[in-house]
């Protein structure tokens, strides 16, 4: 359904549910001189971008629409070298946010949680996570701590890049038995559970998540090779 027509409690559920994109778009661009907490709240943004313009009725599974938007948020951390730009309605938003913060921590006697405290400021807790991100200190990005005042050169991938790995996947996985590309494509391409695989395919549950297993890692040695 159009993002439009989700209620605030459904939008909350949908982004928690899929903070597992978040995650493994993060540990993608790992270990190029970024902190993996910094490259998560990047993708978080980039998640609730995805969420609010994502559309069912386009027939896009919501992670082949999001990752990519994920992935851009937290590429523009590289390409942008750290400066990250945050409107000034947002910061007012943000120390009041944190005000309140101060606040909760000290009636609870302790830090107060990110759900905890979207609840107590009446905000959504993507939005609560996004305010807090945007508080954060700016950091260079591309320092080398090794050698202070000197500047990492950070690679980030090329469109051209992706295409190569598109037409490479299409080719492995023309190359799979038929049930073993259904099963691949109904899982990563039709968003079906394991067991709503194993129905239209007629296995138990236990099987396709055995097979499952076996053809990833199959793919992944044709890939890699």
């Amino acid at each position: 359904m159009p993002a439009e027509t989700r209620t605030r409690c459904d939008r909350n559920e949908f982004v928690e549910a899929n903070m597992g994109l978040v995650y493994t778009c993060a540990r993608r661009l790992q270990g190029r001189g970024v902190e993996f907490e910094d490259l998560v709240q990047a993708g978080c943004v980039g998640l609730i971008k995805a969420s609010d313009a994502f559309d069912t009725s386009r027939g896009l599974a919501f992670s082949t629409y999001a990752v990519p938007v994920i992935l851009g948020e937290i590429k523009r951390l590289f390409r942008e070298g750290g400066a990250v730009k945050v409107g000034r309605t947002i910061k007012d938003r943000a120390r009041e946010l944190l005000r309140k913060k101060e606040l909760l921590a000290e009636e609870l006697g302790r830090e107060p949680g990110i759900a905890e405290l979207a609840a107590a400021a009446g905000l959504d807790v993507s939005e609560a996570a996004m305010l807090l991100s945007s508080a954060m200190p700016v950091i260079s990005l591309t320092m080398s701590e090794e050698h202070p005042g000197s500047e990492l050169d950070l690679p980030v991938d090329s469109p051209a890049q992706a295409i190569s790995d598109r037409i490479a996947l299409r080719e492995v996985l023309e190359d799979l038995d038929l049930n073993d590309r259904r099963l691949i494509e109904y899982r990563y391409y039709g968003s079906m559970t394991q067991t709503q695989v194993a129905d239209r395919l007629g296995m138990t549950q236990v099987q396709v998540s055995r097979r499952e297993k076996a053809i990833l890692q199959r793919l992944r040695g044709y890939l890699l090779q």
